[in-house]
């Protein structure tokens, strides 16, 4: 029914983690030493996050497969969501990586925005776009979550695969519970993302596994116009100052 990754690059995958620590780290109890010194470099690693972003002010977390490239539609919509983010007066915040994450931080970049990467260290598919303005580079993705919740007014989901959706039951969990203020989480392209509306609807809420209120955080769209103004709607009694871009005269 589904495929299987590649079994070599698997086992790399799994051996360079292993070797490198997170994976080990996950895997099972350890000498109270190695918890110990574990514990100082997951410190250092959120001193660095909160030194590198405290002063990014009013910003949104844009998601999406590193997979789109340029030319794709996805791409092109990715481009103009960082550019209506960045005019409106939004510093963008992605993983850092390429496609969708890329077509963002550089639609920021070209409106004159800024434009912010939370990379991670993989043993591949994750290297830093060239449109970042500042980049900090996590080796925990948990820290790295933490970064991508704390700064961000917003998140903007795009398609994307397994990561986008760790990253979006993350954030959707942490408002269901109170964790997290109610703050939007925006799905762009129905056509993607009509699965899983249909299986939230369908079955979650059918089920009672949600309660209708759950739900009333997400928003559907496909225009990154609209996605700005759902967004400046539930900022309104946050006390944000926003600065919109003035428009350039050619």
């Amino acid at each position: 029914m589904f495929q299987r990754t590649p079994r070599l690059r698997r086992l790399q995958s799994i051996k360079h983690n292993l070797a490198n620590g997170e994976a080990g780290f996950l895997a099972g109890r350890h000498s109270w030493l190695y918890e110990s010194a574990r514990l100082f470099r997951i410190g250092g690693e959120f001193l660095r996050g909160f030194r590198a972003l405290r002063d990014v002010g009013p910003a949104v977390t844009v998601f999406g497969s590193a997979r789109f490239k340029e030319g794709h539609p996805y791409y092109e919509l990715g481009r103009q969501v960082g550019q209506a983010l960045a005019r409106e007066g939004f510093a963008v915040i992605t993983g850092g990586g390429p496609g969708i994450m890329e077509a963002a931080n550089r639609g920021a970049r070209e409106a004159g925005g800024r434009s912010i990467g939370c990379n991670i260290i993989l043993p591949h598919e994750q290297q830093p776009n060239p449109f970042l303005d500042r980049i900090v580079t996590f080796y925990y993705f948990f820290v790295r979550k933490v970064m991508l919740v704390k700064y961000s007014c917003a998140f903007v989901i795009l398609p994307g695969g397994m990561g986008t959706l760790d990253e979006m039951s993350e954030a959707i969990t942490l408002i269901q519970t109170g964790k997290l203020y109610d703050f939007p989480v925006i799905l762009m392209r129905r056509d993607y993302w009509a699965g899983f509306e249909h299986w939230l609807e369908g079955t979650l809420l059918k089920e009672g596994a949600v309660y209708r209120q759950d739900l009333d955080f997400l928003h559907l769209t496909d225009d990154p116009e609209e996605t700005v103004a759902i967004i400046g709607r539930a900022i309104d009694g946050l006390g944000l100052a926003l600065r919109p871009l003035k428009p350039t005269v050619d």
